[in-house]
């Protein structure tokens, strides 16, 4: 028998298989890619949901200044008819101490009668058609964000009631500089904005997204003071759904992603939806390296395959010609012995190949999640390079060197805050919760040069409590301890846990100690500077009432020798059961 060529017989399972092949890869890709999109979407909205908590707790704040403002009866004279001094001190000291944009006391009909500005003079100022003065001439907490002209450019208005005699005789109004609210994420990596009922972009750590809009929202745009020829209108985008998620093809400059995850959070108590873009970039890039490591596998698995395929068929040839020969028969066998042979190594090393096949794959799905942070964090380092800010960018380049040892707890701490902070009050392992406020602070406090002295206890020391806000206390004490110590030396914390009727863990600093004792947990007491970036007063105020909602206790004092010491009593779990 002739021997034929193989490669038009072959021609057609070859494309064919190469076919599979490239649509396993495409397969491969999409289904990487949407994995990908998952734990991208997992991050993003840990990040919108701290970034919406954030915003919401800085402007709780001020509307509590507001409600407070309102109890104070230095108003009541103002809003009779007597004299307004007493009310304008009031303000403008609670203005100075909060750094508010305005403070005002409103008469019933809508006039106001004084203010923390003294330069502004309020006689003819009506406030009779603000949405939050007539929310809170109802007896009802007000909140109204509006366009206004001046330095500010945007605020944010709280109104509180007044009342006398059990009637609503005026109201305090508080405005917030949005500017002030927004200074602490202009270095935050990921768009974030948040977008009124008017459709507007009114807050983002973009400032060139602000006072954007998309189009119509559900209310006039005039309702804010926007004016139209104010309003921009947003960057040109293409959204399409992919795998239940909506991604948007963005032309808008170098600090937007081109292609980013789009993902929102209705924030009905502000009257905003807050909104993140998420570079897509890397979950792009993953699923590219995983679709190349699949597809490699497949042609190197088929070409073994085909190789074996052609040598077996070529032996069944070569043993029918040979048959009628005896002589040769011998000579035959002896070498279709050794091709046999030969075919087996193949064999065996196509199954070495497919194992490899399935370690890469095991390899790329347990680099997926590092892969993706450290992407994020080096794209970050790449804006801050070119925006000049190489502070920022040699932060980035060093988080990425600790990703690969802090993964899996830097995930876990991150998934452990964005927790609704309302969970039961039940067991809590203190230790674990003391070593998570550890690491949460400890970047702050070996940039500022403090050591920590922590000896934790073998095993577990159960508490009854909430862990996330018995968290929040531990990271607020360790903090506040670190700001007591900016200007001293030696910098050192020591955090003791005692173990007996009662647990006491004492957090005690090497600073200037507490000048006043009885006042620490009062309501914006503060030996910080006024006006100044660290704080109201109110962190400490705070931890007492989380830990007193635990049936705990908590106290400060001066330690011996000098410094602070805070003490946080809790009740044991075992003996709450008993109870």
């Amino acid at each position: 028998m002739r021997p034929t060529n193989a490669l038009p017989r072959l021609a057609l399972p070859i494309l064919l298989f190469l076919a599979l092949t490239a649509a396993f890869s495409a397969g491969v890709w999409r289904f990487a890619f949407q994995s990908a999109l998952v734990q991208l979407a997992e991050r993003g909205e840990s990040d919108l949901l701290l970034a919406s908590d954030r915003l919401l707790g800085e402007l709780q704040q001020y509307r509590e200044i507001a409600v407070l403002t309102a109890d104070r009866t230095e108003m009541l004279p103002a809003l009779s008819g007597q004299s307004a001094e007493a009310a304008h001190r009031v303000l403008q000291k609670t203005g100075d101490k909060t750094g508010t944009l305005e403070m005002r006391l409103v008469r019933a009909d809508g006039r106001v009668v004084a203010s923390s500005e003294r330069n502004i003079n309020p006689v003819d100022r009506d406030r009779s058609d603000s949405p939050a003065f007539l929310r809170a001439m109802q007896g009802a907490l007000g909140a109204h964000h509006a366009r206004v002209e001046g330095v500010a450019g945007r605020a944010y208005t709280f109104s509180a009631p007044v009342f006398g005699a059990g009637l609503v005789i005026g109201v305090v109004e508080v405005d917030v500089d949005a500017w002030q609210v927004e200074a602490e994420w202009l270095s935050d990596p990921e768009p974030v904005l948040f977008t009124d009922a008017a459709g507007v972009v009114f807050i983002s750590n973009r400032t060139e997204l602000l006072l954007r809009t998309r189009g119509q929202g559900s209310e006039n745009p005039s309702t804010f003071g926007y004016k139209s020829e104010e309003l921009r209108p947003f960057p040109a985008f293409r959204p399409r759904q992919v795998g239940g998620y909506e991604l948007w093809q963005i032309d808008g400059g170098p600090y937007l992603p081109e292609q980013a995850l789009h993902l929102t959070r209705e924030l009905p108590t502000i009257r905003m939806t807050g909104e993140l873009l998420l570079n897509t970039q890397p979950a792009t890039r993953i699923a590219a390296l995983q679709s190349l490591v699949a597809g490699a596998v497949a042609l190197i698995f088929g070409g073994a395959l085909l190789l074996v395929s052609e040598r077996r068929r070529a032996l069944s040839i070569r043993l029918e010609v040979e048959a009628a020969a005896n002589a040769e028969l011998e000579r035959r066998v002896a070498e279709r012995t050794a091709e046999l042979k030969q075919a087996q190594n193949d064999l065996v090393q196509a199954s070495k190949l497919s194992a490899l096949g399935q370690m890469s794959a095991g390899i790329s799905h347990e680099l997926n999640q590092p892969l993706m942070a450290i992407q994020s964090f080096a794209d970050n380092g790449a804006a801050f390079l070119e925006r000049g800010n190489t502070g920022k960018a040699s932060d980035n380049l060093g988080r990425i060197a600790q990703m690969a040892a802090r993964m899996a707890r830097i995930i876990k701490n991150l998934r452990a805050f964005a927790r609704n902070e309302s969970e039961p009050m039940g067991r809590v392992d203190l230790v674990a919760v003391i070593a998570q406020a550890i690491e949460i602070t400890e970047a702050r406090l070996a940039r500022d040069g403090i050591t920590l002295d922590w000896q934790p206890p073998k095993g577990t020391v159960l508490a009854y409590g909430g862990e996330v806000r018995l968290g929040q206390v531990f990271v607020n004490l360790i903090t506040n301890a670190a700001d007591a110590m900016m200007d001293m030396e030696p910098r050192a914390i020591t955090i003791t846990l005692t173990a007996s009727d009662r647990l006491r863990v004492t957090i005690r600093d090497t600073g200037p100690g507490i000048s006043e004792p009885d006042k620490i947990f009062d309501p914006f007491y503060s030996t910080k500077a006024v006006g100044s970036s660290e704080g109201m007063g109110l962190g400490l105020s705070i931890s007492y009432g989380l830990v007193q909602s635990f049936g705990g206790n908590i106290r400060g004092e001066n330690a011996p020798g000098g410094g602070a010491a805070f003490t946080v009593e809790l009740e044991r779990w075992r003996s709450k059961v008993a109870a």
